[in-house]
């Protein structure tokens, strides 16, 4: 079965930029390519949230709380997800999860953590 691992977490100050990434394995580029990819976030005391989803079709959906400061984005030959993260506020601090859903099942990763502090 696919396996994800986020990675590109980190300590970043207010208004700073991060990337996180998120390479797929054991999976095949044409199932990557016809899969529907989201980032997902939880903070402590919090329900996990989805902030920015890209479907195969090339459609994006992203949370109001970040839309216009992240962007979801994918390589399929690389089988790789993105979420570029700018303007961050200590509010977007939280484990952030790379999340794949396949003609086949719904994959998940570990989690990255992102923390936002001066």
């Amino acid at each position: 079965q696919a396996q994800l691992r986020e990675s590109g977490g980190g300590l970043v100050q207010p208004g700073g930029s991060l990337r996180l990434s998120c390479p797929a394995s054991r999976i095949i580029t044409s199932t990557f390519t016809a899969s529907d990819m989201a980032w997902h976030r939880q903070a402590p005391g919090k329900q996990r949230e989805r902030v920015a989803l890209l479907t195969s079709a090339g459609t994006t959906n992203y949370a109001d709380s970040v839309k216009g400061r992240f962007t979801i984005s994918k390589n399929n030959a690389r089988k790789m997800v993105y979420l570029e993260m700018v303007s961050l506020k200590p509010e977007d601090a939280a484990v952030y999860y790379c999340n794949i859903e396949t003609p086949y099942g719904s994959y998940w990763g570990q989690g990255t953590q992102v923390t936002v502090s001066s």
